[in-house]
């Protein structure tokens, strides 16, 4: 009987990790019953709520016995154990199996969101797959007297579109395994190894034998388990006697590829992003859910795309077909991982629309066994019935008797196969059984090294004994007895030397290879202590454990992966101190770089060890942009990370985001695994094959790479004041790129500059005024673009505000002081509020940007852009805004005429004022003239005023340059003792710098504002003289 169920789809938030507690990050995910609500961090009014079949809150609320299983603080809390989700998951999992239904577990989430913490679990904490394990066998023998249950176990993963069997006891073949179709089967995997099992502990075992192989095959191929998916299929086979029927289901356990991958690059476009086969597995199954959706709402869908991938075609009866499926969905509550929780929470409300059709499977097998035992009643009834008429021959009753003992040996053949397998998979597993026990005691005897993986179930799986002697460390498999096989990127033939002498090992690197201890890159012989972290090559992570007399209690579970990349971090000097780790003033893009910084390490590290190996000539280096960068009012940019890609040969220049460079990545490694596999058919080593440009993945086009930023402050445009400065081009690292010379020069509308007496003491005298500069670019020097490669030119980039359409410079190429030689007049017919507001808080930020040869010069864009016909820059939006385009210049030339009229009405009041002035001094004459001194004497303070406030400005000016490069300066990254008080000399020294300029720039301007009021109280006949 057909049945219609719907994906069942729940969803579990998981603790904080320890690198989110260090971050000091908040939680953006609530959960009520069945609803979850996710907040954006970066606006809290923004919220999404979802609702699911089953939601378990296991972020809180829990304590840790001493067994190390965690449980609800409080009976009937709201943590939700490993048993709350068996109970609600793996129950309904193993009781649709047990009726006779095929049943699927899907776990989707972000890469280290706790898809294998409820898959397999850790410790006491069992997970879905062994629980459901032990379940299954406990019910197989509690009902042995009603039917006999046969199990078979398999094991396999999905990595860029190659399937691994990973209980294979021979060599992988080249592509892995093929996937086939047959009409009663389905898509099944051709040479799939499945063992009978009669025990939860065989599997057990099996697991573990499937996880070694997996951790060894993710570190031959360059890849890790974040980018795999793994499923168990467990074949269970019910034969009821009583009833003389059979009942076969498959269960179908499958831990996807973190689901972070799916994105490669957000909203990003990179000309090779759909070129990549590992993206290829997620991106289907996203694409198959959305149809299958589609289909549940009742619209119309042409096609569902179960073929595109290998991952989808395995799945085809789990999503839409013969299955009952559940899926859990697994996320973060951290305000870090908020993008990657939404869209996890999206695809899952997305898969719970899917509808299966499932029904109880008859097995093929059984089928057959009543097929021959029916025809062995007809063949006896006729037998019987030739005899009763007495019309049987000797030869017809040979034929039919021997057609009876066929099928009876057909029949017992095939109740037999099963025993055989069981004894051939008991053989196997007490071969393994002998091996564990043999690695144990070799564990109490000698120390060895442990693999750390980014997986935390593949953690320790491969133990590497260092017995006494001499040992090397390598690719090959040499015939000397004393080495040690590693496989990984940029490990060498000969990698290094474990010597084990007097209970002392140490670690001696050879010529040419990579050794890292403790974060530290090492050349030199260096003893080894417990629990020291070795990579070896580009990311061959292993944890050091002496011996037996040395282990103590140690907790080896806080040196995971994480602190692997954090250590290494630490040793470049990125690190958050513990200051600032639970400040609340720590800047949230900082903590988020500081996570993308760790995690792209070792990547960059694999990818320049591929560049190498395959003679690309590229070099990737990872950079923070905007570090020591801010924007027009001074507010520091938000930071993140850049990978800065360099020709080495040809002094070509590429920075690329974070997600285009994982994308690449991902295309490096199939590019790098297609040479691996044609050198080991061939013998020889790797070479760079010559792809098409548009096809490699070490190259891009060319394009204008932005250099560095100067601020030129605009206040002194709001007192009239000319200004006159070099400015600091800055790197996004705070490094010196160039130096800029510019000019600010306030002039009058026909570009005549100011003097002295135009000065304002106030600038709010410039309300309702009109206000005409001039921004001169004249020279930038010492450019460290054009000084590494002189075929490179520089342009100048800016924008008079944040909103208005970039103006470039005319490229300049090979000179390393190039002449600008740029003048631009700017004017405002009418300053408003916000004008003045701007002129004085922000500044105008010049962008130094660089060209190589073979790229497009940056242009300027006239959309938008209000000019007069004179070619003045209209910056007055207020006013312009309303206007049509077309009316522009007639407006420009009517509102001059006004401005004109205005200044003739104020110069013939002015003469008016004279003129009256005169007449009064010719009055007074005759007493002396005290009237004239005390009417000359305001213009007089006025410009002695005007002088004392463009000297102080302009010592302003030094003083803000002095407090940028004192924001700048900070200390190197030699963490050393020696390095650090350096540092805190030149840090005092340049404080005290700042302090005398700022203290001699008040204190000239009170002096001589006092000289001024002095000599005015002197004229005035206040004081005497």
């Amino acid at each position: 009987m057909q049945i219609k169920d719907c994906v069942k789809v729940a969803v579990r938030v998981r603790p904080f990790n320890k690198r989110e507690k260090d971050a000091g990050s908040s939680c953006v995910v609530s959960m009520s019953s069945t609803s979850i609500t996710i907040q954006d961090p970066r606006n809290s009014h923004s919220r999404r709520s979802f609702c699911f079949d089953f939601a378990y809150w296991s972020h809180s609320g829990f304590t840790r016995d001493r067994s190390g299983l965690f449980l609800p603080e409080e009976p009937g809390g709201r943590y939700a154990d490993q048993g709350s989700v068996f109970q609600d998951l793996g129950e309904g999992i193993l009781h649709n199996a047990l009726q006779g239904y095929n049943a699927t577990l899907l776990a989707y989430g972000q890469t280290g969101s706790g898809k294998s913490y409820s898959m397999v679990g850790f410790g006491p904490n069992r997970g879905l797959v062994p629980t459901l394990c032990q379940r299954l066998f406990l019910e197989i023998k509690t009902n042995l007297d009603t039917r006999q249950c046969q199990v078979f176990f398999s094991m396999l993963e999905i990595y860029n579109e190659q399937v691994i069997d990973l209980l294979s006891r021979g060599a992988r073949p080249p592509g892995g395994l093929r996937v086939r179709e047959e009409q009663q089967r389905g898509f099944y995997v051709e040479g799939l190894r499945t063992v009978p099992c009669d025990t939860a502990t065989q599997i057990d075992q099996l697991m573990e034998q499937g996880t070694r192989t997996r951790t060894t095959a993710a570190t031959h191929m360059n890849a890790n388990s974040s980018r795999s998916h793994m499923l168990i299929i467990l074949q269970l086979k019910q034969i009821f006697s009583k009833e003389s029927t059979s009942k076969q289901s498959n269960i179908n356990l499958v831990d996807l590829a973190g689901s972070e991958r799916q994105r490669s690059s957000g909203s990003e476009a990179d000309r090779l992003k759909e070129g990549t086969a590992i993206n290829l597995s997620l991106a289907t199954l996203g694409n198959v859910i959305s149809a299958l959706a589609d289909v549940a709402v009742g619209k119309k869908v042409l096609h569902i795309p179960y073929r595109d991938s290998v991952l989808t075609k395995l799945l085809q009866s789990a999503l839409g077909g013969n299955s009952r499926t559940v899926m859990i969905a697994t996320v973060s509550p951290s305000d870090i991982c908020y993008e990657e929780s939404l869209s996890t929470l999206r695809y899952a409300e997305r898969a719970k629309r899917i509808q299966n059709r499932a029904v109880v499977n008859e097995s093929p097998t059984e089928r057959l066994v009543k097929e021959l035992k029916a025809e062995n009643v007809r063949l006896l009834q006729r037998l019987t019935r030739l005899e009763q008429e007495g019309r049987r021959t000797d030869h017809e009753s040979k034929e039919l008797r021997g057609l009876l003992s066929h099928n009876e040996l057909q029949i017992r053949a095939i109740h037999t196969l099963w025993e055989q397998h069981l004894q051939e998979a008991l053989r196997d597993w007490e071969q393994q059984y002998t091996t564990i026990t043999q690695e144990r005691r070799m564990m109490q005897m000698y120390p060895y090294i442990i693999n750390i993986n980014e997986d935390a179930q593949l953690s320790g799986v491969v133990k590497l004994f260092i017995q006494d002697g001499e040992w090397d460390v390598g690719l090959s498999d040499s015939t000397n007895a004393k080495s040690i096989c590693i496989k990984g990127l940029g490990v060498q033939d000969r990698h290094a030397v474990f010597k084990n002498v007097q209970r002392r090992v140490s670690l001696t690197p050879l010529a040419g290879s990579k050794v890292i201890i403790n974060g530290n890159s090492i050349s030199q012989t260096t003893e080894l202590q417990h629990l020291d972290r070795l990579i070896l090559g580009s990311n061959s992570t292993y944890l050091f454990i002496g011996y037996p007399s040395e282990r103590g209690g140690d907790d080896w579970s806080r040196y995971d992966y994480d602190y692997f990349l954090s250590e290494l971090a630490a040793a470049e000097g990125i690190q958050l101190g513990e200051s600032s780790v639970h400040s609340s003033q720590t800047d949230p893009s900082l903590l988020a770089v500081f996570y993308d910084y760790t995690k792209l390490m070792p990547m960059v590290s694999e990818a320049n060890q591929m560049s190498r190996e395959l003679s690309k000539g590229v070099e990737f280096k990872l950079e923070i942009k905007n570090l020591a960068l801010s924007d027009s009012r001074g507010q520091d940019l938000e930071k993140h990370i850049v990978i800065r890609v360099t020709s080495l040969e040809r002094k070509q220049v590429w920075v690329w985001s974070k997600a285009k460079f994982v994308n690449r990545k991902f295309l490096m490694e199939e590019l790098y695994q297609q040479q691996a596999e044609s050198r080991d058919q061939s013998g020889q080593g790797l070479s760079g094959v010559a792809l098409p440009k548009d096809r490699d993945p070490f190259w891009d086009p060319l394009e204008p790479l932005l250099l560095g930023r100067a601020h030129l402050w605009l206040q002194s445009l709001a007192f009239r004041i000319a200004l006159e400065e070099q400015l600091e081009v800055l790197g996004s690292d705070g490094t010196e790129e160039a130096v800029l010379q510019t000019r600010l020069i306030p002039c009058n509308p026909s570009g005549v500059p100011l003097g002295e007496d135009d000065i304002l003491i106030d600038p709010s005298e410039l309300l309702g005024r009109r206000l005409d500069f001039q921004l001169v670019l004249d020279r930038c020097c010492g450019v460290r673009w054009i000084k590494e490669a002189r075929n490179r030119g520089v342009q100048i980039g800016f924008r008079v505000f944040d909103g208005a359409p970039a103006r470039y410079t005319p490229a300049v190429w090979s000179d390393v002081n190039p002449p600008l030689e740029q003048r631009l007049h700017f004017s405002s017919f009418q300053t408003s509020h916000s004008l003045l507001g701007h002129l004085q808080n922000s500044a105008l930020v010049l962008e130094l940007w660089g060209l190589q040869e073979g790229c497009v010069p940056l242009t300027s864009t006239l959309e938008g852009v209000k000019m007069t016909a004179e070619g003045i820059f209209i910056i007055d939006e207020a006013e312009s805004d309303a206007m049509p385009m077309e009316s522009l210049e007639h407006a420009g030339t009517v509102k001059a005429l006004h401005q004109a009229l205005e200044e003739l009405k104020t110069t013939n009041q002015s003469l008016k004022k004279e003129n009256h002035a005169l007449r009064e001094q010719l009055n007074t004459a005759k007493n002396g003239g005290e009237c004239v001194r005390g009417r000359s004497l305001r213009p007089s303070c006025d410009a002695e005023f005007a002088r004392a406030l463009k000297v102080f400005y302009h010592s302003m000016t030094s003083v803000r340059g002095q407090l940028q490069r004192l924001r700048r300066h900070r200390p190197s990254e030699d963490q050393d003792l020696l390095a650090l008080r350096s540092f805190v000399d030149q840090q005092a020294r340049l404080l005290r710098d700042f302090s005398e300029q700022l203290e001699l720039s008040v204190s000239a301007l009170k002096q001589e504002v006092a000289a001024i009021v002095r000599r005015k109280r002197e004229r005035s006949g206040i004081w005497p003289s």
